[in-house]
This record gives C-alpha cells, sequence and structure tokens, in this order.
C-alpha cells in the first residue's frame, strides 16, 4: 500500500520557521512536490524535485525563502519553510509522482499520482 505521511506543520509566528517532512511507503517516486491550500482558495503549487539531477523549481510566492530537498535512502521530501509571512497559512500536501514529470506539468496537481492527507501551518501577525 502506498502511503506519503506529512509532518511538521504548526502554528508559527511572522518571520519563524518550519520544517515539513514527508514520508513515503510502498514504493519510489522520481518527482516529489509541495501544494497548499488556504482556507476558501484553490490549491497552489509551491515547489518541487525531481530525481533527475535534483532538479528543483518554485512558486514565485516562496522564492528565497522555502527550499525543497529529498533524501532517495529514506524515500522522504522536506519543506524547509523561512521567513513565514501570515499569507503563508495553509494546509500543505506532500504530492508525488511516478515518472520525471516535464517542467510544463510540474505545477499541474492533476499530474501527481498520489497525495499525503495534509499537514496546517498557521503563521500569526
Amino acid at each position: 500500500q502506498v502511503q506519503l505521511v506529512e509532518s511538521g506543520g504548526g502554528l508559527v509566528q511572522a518571520g519563524g520557521s518550519l520544517r515539513l517532512s514527508c514520508a513515503a511507503s510502498g514504493r519510489t517516486f522520481s518527482t516529489y512536490a509541495w501544494f497548499r491550500q488556504a482556507p476558501g482558495k484553490e490549491r497552489e503549487f509551491v515547489t518541487v524535485i525531481r530525481r533527475t539531477a535534483g532538479l528543483t523549481y518554485y512558486a514565485d510566492s516562496v522564492k528565497g525563502r522555502f527550499t525543497i530537498s529529498r533524501d532517495n535512502a529514506k524515500n522522504s521530501v522536506y519543506l524547509q519553510m523561512n521567513s513565514l509571512k501570515p499569507e503563508d497559512t495553509a494546509v500543505y500536501f506532500c504530492a508525488a509522482g511516478v515518472g520525471d514529470l516535464p517542467v510544463l506539468r510540474i505545477r499541474n496537481s492533476a499530474e501527481y499520482d498520489y497525495w499525503g492527507q495534509g499537514t496546517q501551518v498557521t503563521v500569526s501577525s
């Protein structure tokens, strides 16, 4: 059974940091991504990392503040979030794709094969 389990969410003050983790089980994945969904808004792309050359891409809203990384030996992906802002408040979802997704498709949530249950991140002002 394939599972993605996120952890590390919580409440933090603006300017603070959090580190999210996502542990995969049941199979390995080439592409991992983080999406987020704020109340009343659509799910949006945050960042992605591909196995091939460890390529990463970020949404403009988090570039320079968030860092995605992966540990293939642990079948896990991480999201280090620094300089958090109240507008970063959302449920964060880990997503995984079996193959290396082309760049033109990485922001499309429908391209991912598996999803975690989400973890709440709340940033207070």
